[in-house]
């Protein structure tokens, strides 16, 4: 036996131990390595959430009224370039825009680009103030010494759609953070309580829980909505929406919670438990629910796009968040008439960043959930 062959059995050997050895999250990550759609999707996901995190940063302009462009109103994206008939330049540059009255238009405002007067891009630039991590800043990543420049172009009262655009996501996913956490725990206490004692504990519970999947989503928040206060302010209105969204969403796992202890609770290591003295509660927590922890971390990744969606569709249909709140719900209302779909293509970039965010999670809720099946086929 050659020595090539030797190392290359210590080395199967090697990985074989690590393998019998391996923790439960060890090798849900090994399985979840392997599916090149999902690792995909959580590099996505990754780059997303912290574009969405430091979106004040990343963006040059405050995406609320205080950070319009009164001069560029419904104004195209403008381009950084690096040439143009006048030469080249090593720094990227954008064209200035002026605004005059043209005789041609019965003297009304006309934005003309002046190809002739270069604005170049600068970096690390101060700007408005933002809050970030409980600190204030007024450094952004880019921007003019003077004018603006419009990545994604500008709506119809001069707001940066780039600047909302990333300010959208923060917000989105902060209704589905806090609407998961609260449908999360609600269905570990509920769930739990059902599957442990069963019995008509049981029953009751399940006839509540039946009761609150048949609640129709939209006349609900059509029902909401006429009683919110229109003295709400955004910061209310936020909280209230995710609160409900957490309020409606539990059912779906704390069904799932209530079958695995139902089939564990007779498990040896709980009758073990029980004669030891443990109390009920500690047996839960302690014994029954670490036992599926991956399954709950799948049902939690899968409960964010359905957040995510709950709250733009309600936005979108003007039940949800509300100007001047960001939210990609709140940007997709502006897509909605013909004037937008024949003239200004550019209002339809955040529908783009939204299919993105909710295919990532998808792909990578898929890819944990297979990571965490021990008999599926880590081979395909």
């Amino acid at each position: 036996m050659t020595e090539t062959n030797i190392y290359d059995a210590a080395v199967d050997q090697t990985a074989k131990d690590a393998y019998f050895t391996a923790g439960q999250g060890q090798l849900i990550w090994a399985r979840f390595k392997k599916q090149k759609a999902a690792v995909v999707g959580a590099w996505v996901l990754v780059i997303l959430i912290l574009s969405g995190i430091f979106a004040s940063f990343l963006t040059p302009y405050d995406p609320t009224i205080a950070g319009r462009d009164k001069d560029y109103l419904n104004g195209a994206p403008t381009i950084p370039q690096f040439c143009d008939d006048n030469g080249c330049s090593l720094r990227p540059f954008v064209y200035a825009l002026e605004r005059e009255r043209s005789a041609k238009t019965n003297f009304r405002w006309v934005t003309t680009v002046n190809t002739d007067k270069r604005q170049y891009i600068q970096f690390f630039v101060e700007g408005s103030e933002y809050n970030l991590f409980f600190m204030t800043f007024d450094t952004h990543l880019f921007g003019l010494d003077e004018g603006y420049v419009h990545l994604f172009g500008t709506d119809s009262t001069g707001k940066d759609i780039f600047s909302r655009t990333f300010h959208a996501i923060n917000t989105s996913l902060a209704v589905g953070t806090i609407g998961v956490l609260i449908a999360f725990v609600l269905a570990l206490i509920i769930g739990g309580i059902s599957g442990f004692y069963g019995g008509w504990i049981d029953s009751f519970i399940q006839m509540v829980t039946d009761a609150v999947r048949t609640i129709p989503a939209i006349p609900l928040f059509m029902a909401l909505a006429a009683f919110i206060p229109d003295t709400w302010s955004a910061e209310e209105r936020f909280f209230f929406i995710s609160i409900i969204l957490g309020f409606i969403g539990w059912p779906t796992l704390a069904r799932r919670v209530r079958t695995h202890l139902l089939t564990e609770r007779n498990q040896e290591y709980v009758l073990a438990a029980q004669l030891c003295g443990a109390s009920s509660g500690h047996v839960i927590r302690k014994h029954l629910l670490p036992s599926f922890t991956s399954y709950i971390i799948v049902d939690l990744v899968i409960s964010f796009p359905y957040m995510v969606l709950s709250e733009t569709a309600l936005s979108f249909i003007g039940l949800g968040l509300k100007d001047p709140v960001n939210s990609l719900g709140v940007m997709l209302q502006n897509v909605t008439s013909a004037d937008v779909l024949l003239n200004y293509q550019w209002y339809f970039i955040p529908v783009i960043f939204f299919i993105v965010l909710v295919m990532a999670f998808v792909f990578v809720g898929d890819g944990l959930r297979d990571a965490a099946d021990p008999y599926g086929d880590t081979k395909k």
